[in-house]
């Protein structure tokens, strides 16, 4: 299993929401970049890179800090947040971007996103399942979809999407752990995907978990900002994988 570390961007910073909240931010360090290179100095190989002035903007915004990470790192970056067009997503791996996240346009515009996994492949496109009250949010979790995570799934991976982060939004940024249940359900009916687990990861045995169910990766944020997860303890936890 994959240990992703996130950054979350706004206005060129790397902050952390509390349950997606943008009045909730707590501001880490005003350089991204230091932040990522610190990542990669252990050892650790992809980065979450999340831009939310962009998810709420509905456009790509923080595209200069994704070009220096891939620029003066080696991380394989995945992008989201704002990935509503063509041309969002030309700027995406223009910048170096390994893979974009789109979220919001499989809900509101479905044949455009079937579109860029026929266009782009499979693991160039990843599928943001974010949950908020077992429906689908969108736009930087401010919207609630009609959608189920059943349906919605099953939906784009018949299409041919493989890769999946999955956020459950009461658990973002609340150091309580993750939604293993929730993703124990979502292997079961989907065996197949390459689900990526987000939010929550507070402890090593919350990786062991998510690892023992089957998880492609997980995202760590806030417990690596907030210290209860080391950069050393997560490098030796892949390492020992």
């Amino acid at each position: 299993m994959y240990i992703i570390p996130a950054i979350d961007i706004i206005e060129g910073k790397c902050v952390r929401l509390s349950q997606g909240a943008y009045d909730r931010k707590t501001i880490y360090h005003d350089d991204p970049l230091e932040v990522a290179k610190s990542f990669a100095d252990h050892g650790l190989t992809r980065l979450h890179l999340v831009d939310l002035d962009g998810a709420k903007a509905k456009h790509v915004v923080n595209w200069k800090v994704l070009e220096r990470i891939a620029n003066y790192t080696d991380l394989q970056i995945d992008f989201g947040g704002g990935v509503k067009s063509n041309e969002d997503l030309k700027i995406v791996f223009d910048s170096g971007a390994r893979q974009a996240t789109a979220g919001s346009i499989a809900v509101t515009e479905p044949d455009v996103f079937h579109g860029w996994l026929q266009s782009h492949g499979s693991e160039k496109i990843i599928l943001g399942a974010d949950l908020k009250n077992g429906n689908i949010a969108t736009h930087g979790w401010q919207n609630e979809s009609d959608h189920g995570w059943e349906s919605f799934l099953d939906e784009h991976t018949s299409q041919g999407a493989t890769y999946v982060v999955c956020t459950d939004v009461a658990k973002d940024g609340m150091l309580a752990g993750p939604a293993t249940d929730l993703y124990r359900d979502m292997l079961v009916k989907f065996p197949d995907l390459k689900l990526i687990a987000s939010g929550g990861v507070t402890t090593l045995s919350d990786l062991e978990e998510l690892r023992t169910i089957g998880c492609y990766g997980a995202i760590v944020g806030k417990a690596i900002y907030e210290e209860k997860l080391s950069l050393k303890d997560l490098q030796n936890f892949q390492d020992a994988g």
